[in-house]
């Protein structure tokens, strides 16, 4: 477990970039879900990676930061109800940030975000801004994805 002053640092950090194009492939589960996944480098050298996920069929969109000791320390997730461990329903769009003794289970909304969903690459641009991330290259646009007419 990481402690919330380290967590501070890292999300602090405006040195950690992610290098080269990020490129939407199927889901490994054959899904209707795209996904990628970029190492984020630093020069502290966290040990981090970022994920995102995109169903166009069920409305939902994450980016998500992993610290690959803890799992979970950052995310944005738009179209999945999140509800805190509160009972507090927090609503389809909202972030998660590492809370040392919920760890990344409480959520809030964000203003930052104002893209939509549908805006893949626009929502990125708004949640690297805000996670002091720097992308050096493109974020390419989702592939359209085909409904299979026989299911």
């Amino acid at each position: 477990m990481i402690k919330q002053a380290e967590f501070e640092q890292i999300i602090a950090d405006e040195s950690k970039r992610i290098d080269g194009d990020i490129v939407w492939r199927e889901d490994e589960d054959h899904s209707p879900a795209l996904e990628f996944r970029a190492d984020v480098e630093s020069d502290e050298g966290y040990p981090l990676v970022l994920k995102g996920s995109y169903n166009p069929f069920a409305g939902a969109l994450s980016y998500t930061l992993i610290h690959r000791d803890v799992g979970r320390v950052y995310a944005l997730d738009m179209g999945k109800d999140h509800r805190n461990p509160s009972g507090e329903l927090v609503g389809e769009k909202h972030k998660h940030r590492w809370n040392e003794p919920h760890r990344d289970r409480l959520a809030y909304v964000p203003t930052d975000i104002t893209a939509s969903l549908e805006q893949p690459a626009e929502v990125w641009s708004q949640f690297c801004a805000e996670a002091k991330i720097r992308h050096q290259g493109a974020m390419h646009d989702p592939p359209s994805i085909q409904k299979d007419p026989f299911v």
